[in-house]
């Protein structure tokens, strides 16, 4: 593709980014009601409840809880931006892992404890997802020759086949990313959290809508490293991946209301486990082959 395409698809996400992921957020509602056999909120609820939270009083602990949330949006676009414009994939996952560190310094410098334990359980999520992005990253490297998002993409074969193994670590990793149960330890999206509301416990007015729509961005952009396991230089190939990666988001709203949340040591083990068989087993599999 042009130069122009990949800079088009960075100013996309940019703009119209956080309107598909707020929708995909209250069709997530919506299903989630069906299969409670609810009828559930509109599927603009997500838009309205961040506008309801702009127009409320700033309650804060304190003014650094605020920066370091604002921080967390600002580098979660940023990691986006990075992906669709075609950068190096170390580079987004880094910047990726760099949002999620200032999320937890905020949870941390509200001084609730009940932030506290989310903020240390989302570090215990992390340490289980982190290493199957990074082999993930790993495998597209040995089968491209390059971390280039744009070089992948237009990789004339579509990676799925290949890289199977390192696929479904991310599928399985992609639901703790999300915070949808059973991995949502540390900020869940339910009424069913049983440390109040995690590290967002403290959050309120402008700092809770900057945080839905950050979630809203990252959605977007994790979708987005989805759909380029099918990515093959074509359009097709990215009507695949985009019709994958939506099924992908109905699998996880499935698993988030029909899996019984576990405990952070569950989650930690099976990250690892899933990583080193699923993960580490297709990096074998490209270097004998």
């Amino acid at each position: 593709m042009s130069d122009w395409i990949w800079i088009v698809a960075g100013i996309l996400f940019i703009v119209i980014g956080p309107l598909i992921g707020c929708i995909l957020a209250g069709i997530d509602r919506k299903i989630a009601a069906r299969m409670q056999s609810r009828k559930g909120p509109p599927v603009l609820q997500p838009w309205y409840d961040v506008k309801k939270f702009l127009a409320k009083e700033q309650v804060t602990p304190n003014k650094v809880q605020d920066f370091y949330v604002m921080v967390f949006l600002l580098f979660t676009i940023a990691t986006g931006v990075l992906f669709f414009t075609g950068q190096d994939l170390l580079l987004i996952i880094f910047t990726l892992t760099l949002s999620e560190t200032f999320l937890v310094l905020a949870a941390y410098s509200s001084g609730s404890i009940y932030a506290q334990i989310g903020a240390q359980r989302e570090l215990y999520v992390a340490m289980a997802y982190e290493p199957i992005i990074l082999l993930m990253a790993i495998c597209y490297y040995l089968e491209t020759g390059s971390f280039s998002v744009a070089d992948i993409a237009e990789s004339g074969s579509m990676a799925f086949v290949p890289l199977l193994g390192v696929f479904l670590a991310f599928l399985f990793g992609l639901t703790m990313k999300l915070r949808k149960s059973p991995f949502d330890l540390s900020l869940s999206h339910h009424a069913h959290q049983d440390i109040v509301r995690g590290m967002a416990t403290e959050f309120s007015g402008r700092t809770y809508a900057s945080l839905e729509i950050a979630h809203w961005y990252e959605s977007i952009m994790l979708l987005g490293m989805m759909a380029l396991f099918f990515a093959d230089g074509t359009w097709a190939g990215a009507v695949v991946g985009i019709i994958i990666a939506l099924l992908a988001w109905i699998l996880e709203t499935w698993i988030d209301n029909g899996f019984a949340r576990m405990k952070w040591q569950t989650a930690l083990k099976s990250g690892w486990v899933v990583g080193l068989i699923l993960g580490v087993g297709n990096v074998a599999v490209l270097l004998l082959i």
